[in-house]
């Protein structure tokens, strides 16, 4: 998981916010007694002397980010209603993010093949993402990571995501990375393709070969990293994300609602349907508008209900459902390729 889109607006405004009992204060430790554990750990899996002092120099709480962490919708199931996805796809597969996504995609073409050669993720889904992430990376965040990461790993709330994120953060910045160089999002992703510390150390790669895996202004490191993520997280070679398909109006999606619950994201993947072949989607009815071969696996999707857009997904779906689970981003994302390489 990336964090990226947990940048929800909190319903307090900062002056009638309180901290309601955070982990650390119910462990009675101080945010400094609390840094000071966490250097330890630190030490104690290599992190140098240097880089601490200038990671942690200063360091003190940031209010704002427990605001805007605990603001964050909740995750509940319950509820059956889902905001219009029409709606989603207007506002983030817009004239600006479609021009400037074809001006990167044809401005790095040269990268972008040998990109695709290497990892066999498409050049358009690569540049999607970087689009909606950081807009191409014109927005990447202004927050102080080591503060923000220091400052979640206090609170409490997700202790050990954040404590271990704070850990690999110092490890990054180990690697060379100045502190004012390290700024992100409140909830520690950074850079173009906006990467987890855990994440940049796991897969951010050298794409052009000079010994460094610079996702923060280098482009070809930025596409040859998101390449990697999605290679990681099972991307099929050649097959597409997805397809719009027609849907007859006596047809009834209920017949087809997967039995399965997902380990993560229920609520997300119990909209899609059973997984059939297109084959066996054509024998019901169901035609794919773009090509796809007869065996491939494709779960129906129509989102917005009877009479409207419905779509046949691949399992190249669930790829970008694992950069976000979210099916508005994860739609948008390969609408926005679509558009970018059209």
């Amino acid at each position: 998981m990336t964090f990226k889109h947990l940048l929800a607006c909190a319903a307090l405004s900062l002056s009638s916010f309180t901290i309601a009992s955070p982990a650390a204060a119910q462990d009675n430790l101080s945010f400094d007694a609390y840094l000071q554990l966490v250097i330890a750990k630190a030490r104690a899996q290599g992190v140098s002397e240097n880089t601490i002092a200038r990671m942690t120099a200063g360091l003190e709480p940031n209010y704002r980010v427990i605001e805007l962490d605990r603001g964050q919708p909740g995750s509940s199931s319950s509820g059956s209603g889902y905001p219009p996805l029409s709606n989603y796809i207007e506002r983030h597969v817009d004239a600006a993010r479609i021009n400037g996504g074809r001006r990167e995609y044809n401005s790095a073409s040269g990268v972008l093949r040998g990109i695709e050669q290497e990892y066999g993720v498409p050049g358009d889904i690569l540049v999607a993402i970087w689009g909606h992430e950081t807009a191409y990376g014109a927005v990447r965040g202004g927050f102080d990571l080591s503060q923000a990461l220091a400052t979640l790993a206090w609170e409490g709330r997700r202790r050990d995501l954040f404590e271990a994120e704070f850990i690999d953060l110092l490890k990054v910045a180990d690697k060379g990375y100045p502190r004012s160089e390290l700024k992100g999002s409140w909830a520690g992703a950074f850079g173009n393709p906006q990467f987890l510390p855990s994440v940049y150390l796991r897969l951010a790669t050298d794409g052009d070969g000079d010994g460094r895996a610079n996702i923060f202004t280098n482009r070809s490191d930025t596409l040859a990293s998101i390449a990697n993520y999605f290679r990681d997280a099972g991307w099929r070679t050649g097959q597409p994300w997805g397809v719009p398909a027609y849907v007859p109006s006596s047809f009834d999606t209920n017949s087809v609602a997967t039995e399965l619950v997902a380990p993560v994201c229920p609520r997300v993947h119990e909209r899609h349907s059973q997984f059939k072949t297109v084959e066996e989607w054509r024998a019901l009815g169901i035609q794919p508008q773009r090509p796809l071969p007869p065996g491939t696996m494709a779960s129906l999707f129509r989102p917005d209900g009877p009479g409207s857009p419905a779509w046949l997904l691949t399992t190249n779906y669930r790829v970008i459902l694992e950069y976000n689970c979210s099916n508005y981003y994860a739609m948008s994302v390969g609408l926005l390729a679509d558009e970018i390489s059209r």
